[in-house]
């Protein structure tokens, strides 16, 4: 029986990558689902009102690559 180690770093730049993506690989689908909905929101948000919300999704993405780090940790 072959044991599954999730690697933390890659589990950040996946989250960091597409948000949510670090968390499903680290085992929490549902986590993973929620983060990338917000993160959809925030981009198509970010498409029509512009600068701010581009900020806060690349923040929210930082954040995703933070906590998926930790998941794995």
């Amino acid at each position: 029986m072959k044991i599954y180690v999730a690697n933390a770093i890659l589990a950040a730049v996946l989250s960091f990558l597409i948000p949510g993506l670090g968390q499903a690989y680290a085992g929490d689908i549902k986590k993973g689902v929620i983060f990338f909905v917000i993160a959809v929101i925030l981009a198509v948000a970010s498409f029509f009102t512009g600068f701010l919300l581009s900020i806060l999704s690349l923040i929210f993405a930082i954040y995703a690559a933070y906590d998926a780090y930790k998941m794995v940790e």
